[in-house]
């Protein structure tokens, strides 16, 4: 079902992302030095997810941003198929990350969209990828989504299975796995869950880490985040994007 693309936003509205979007930026890469860190370590992911290409737009083409999230394929297929053609005609080329659940059904599609899969966290989706990007001669990077706080109703790789599991996608089906990606539960404290998802990375040589978001990004770059998703912070309220 193709998605619109939406109606123009309001000039307010537009210019507002886009002052939120720099002023972000900003912030983060004064975290980054706060935490004797390089600014460009710390790479911004706007979340996208439920925003329509036209209210996205102006962050491509006023602010510069290229990298992006977004939650469903469904969505993000006709959505970036447009941006992507905007995109490309002023020069910018985008970079897409898929941050929510993958199904195995939607593999082909995934694996055809995006050019980051944060949310690797089970072997029928590592064996669906791996033979996806096998038959489409692509190669998305990859993450492996860590459940830190073992909470059942969220996905994810549990902390004490990561490791095997990292190992079954590099021997059992060829993967490249970059980094770790995870959401802390929302009513515990975020830091040891950043820190829990820093060791694993460390053990098991991966260079990539995706963590933080619009409430804890600054605790995030400070324990080694190098992906900070953020989304209200830069777009607004989803209230009126169900």
């Amino acid at each position: 079902m193709e998605i619109p693309l939406g109606d123009t936003p309001k000039p307010d509205d537009a210019r507002n992302a886009v002052a939120r979007l720099l002023a972000l930026r900003e912030s983060i890469a004064r975290r980054a030095r706060d935490c004797s860190r390089a600014p460009e370590e710390v790479k911004l992911v706007a979340v996208s997810k439920t925003f329509s290409a036209n209210e996205i737009w102006p962050t491509i083409a006023a602010a510069g941003q290229t990298r992006f999230g977004e939650n469903r394929v469904q969505e993000a297929i006709p959505k970036w198929r447009d941006l992507r053609a905007r995109a490309a005609a002023i020069g910018k080329t985008i970079e897409l990350h898929l941050i929510g659940p993958l199904q195995s059904n939607k593999a082909r599609e995934a694996v055809e969209t995006f050019d980051v899969i944060e949310t690797i966290d089970r072997e029928k989706i590592a064996a669906a990828l791996a033979s996806e990007m096998e038959r489409a001669g692509k190669r998305p990077r990859l993450l492996v989504e860590i459940n830190t706080g073992g909470e059942p109703q969220k996905a994810g790789v549990l902390p004490e299975n990561a490791d095997a599991f990292i190992a079954l996608c590099r021997r059992t089906y060829g993967l490249t796995i970059e980094g770790l990606m995870a959401i802390p539960p929302a009513d515990e404290l975020v830091s040891p869950h950043f820190a829990l998802l820093g060791v694993i990375a460390e053990r098991n040589g991966l260079g990539e880490r995706s963590m933080g978001m619009s409430a804890d990004w600054p605790l995030a770059v400070q324990l080694g985040a190098t992906y900070v998703r953020v989304g209200s912070a830069i777009f607004g309220a989803r209230d009126s994007h169900p």
